[in-house]
């Protein structure tokens, strides 16, 4: 058998369990006990285990680890059984976890907003500038249009504070003529954000109030955003003089943001632009001119005549993913946008 195996080239025990198999009646059963795994002796009985389980989550001892319920019973004389065993009747029952009974934290909801046009939604937050000296800051408000990337409003001060953000709020919502139940504003969980006064006046204008999840920058992705923008300016300085010099920095930097900044996101048009509905009419301009181009040249234009893409259709805060989607949830971005 061992040489016919070899010439084969077929392990001995293939062959043995083959035959094995073979000489097996159909419909015939392992008995019980050769299928089921004999139970140590040394192993704790049905009843000691729930003595246990009875033991470590009782009113005294469940807010006790089990090395200190295994401890005291000792020093009073009693022992049930090791404290690692104890582990093993708690994890039967997916009972290792933390014992003591803390106040946990809310499941906060993943924020999904949508614009589709302007004033729809609206982000803001605070950044800090700093002063003259360390430790000393100017602290910068800003109100952004999250379909236009448009500033409607802004304000520079000494302290955060929820009456001027209140204020901010009050005028960008006067000065844009928006309507009860027309804007959300999103915003992430500051203390001027999140502080009562605010809620009763978003309340009061009928503006609907969205806030990030704790510890979660990426909820609130455009004023972020544009804050890189204003820091990495080459004319920022690394301080400010005074309250008055970073004053007149920032008159100096929304105009040009608003009206001159070709912003990438929005194919290079400014935002205000698209905030006041010109995109159309701008890109109707440009595409004339890269058609005259062409015409003059086309042999310079080898995937033939230019076209220039359209504006986004929608721009998105954590846009949602449906059954529809082949991307998983964690590859889609924080920012996106719908064309």
């Amino acid at each position: 058998m061992a040489e016919a195996c070899r010439l084969l080239s077929i392990p001995r025990s293939t062959f043995y369990r083959i035959r094995q198999m073979g000489q097996e009646q159909p419909g015939s059963e392992r008995p019980e006990s050769s299928r089921q795994p004999r139970q140590s002796v040394r192993a704790l009985s049905s009843a000691e285990r729930e003595e246990v389980r009875d033991v470590l989550n009782s009113e005294r001892f469940q807010d006790q680890s089990p090395r200190q319920v295994y401890a005291t019973l000792l020093d009073e004389d009693e022992y049930l059984c090791h404290w690692r065993t104890m582990y093993r009747v708690l994890a039967e029952d997916d009972e290792v976890r933390e014992r003591r009974n803390q106040l946990r934290h809310p499941a906060y909801a993943r924020p999904e907003l949508l614009a589709t046009a302007p004033n729809q939604l609206w982000s803001w937050d605070i950044t800090r500038m700093r002063g003259p000296v360390t430790w000393s800051y100017y602290y910068l408000y800003v109100m952004l249009d999250v379909f236009s990337r448009y500033v409607v409003a802004w304000l520079l001060a000494e302290q955060e504070s929820a009456t001027l953000a209140q204020e901010l709020v009050a005028a960008a919502y006067t000065k844009q003529n928006i309507q009860p139940g027309q804007l959300t504003i999103h915003a992430d969980r500051g203390a001027p954000m999140m502080a009562k006064s605010m809620t009763m006046l978003m309340s009061d204008l009928g503006i609907n109030e969205s806030h990030s999840r704790p510890h979660v920058s990426d909820d609130n992705p455009y004023s972020e955003a544009h804050f890189h923008t204003v820091k990495y300016r080459p004319d920022y300085p690394d301080r400010f003089g005074c309250l008055g010099d970073a004053r007149s920095w920032c008159e100096g930097f929304f105009p040009w943001y608003n009206n001159e900044h070709h912003h990438s996101a929005l194919h290079l048009l400014t935002p205000t632009d698209v905030h006041y509905d010109r995109a159309e009419e701008k890109l109707a301009q440009r595409q004339a001119v890269l058609q005259r181009a062409y015409t003059a040249h086309p042999e310079r234009f080898v995937n033939g005549p230019p076209t220039l893409s359209q504006l986004p259709a929608a721009v998105w805060i954590n846009r949602p993913v449906t059954a529809d989607d082949p991307a998983d949830s964690s590859a889609l971005p924080t920012l996106s946008v719908v064309y």
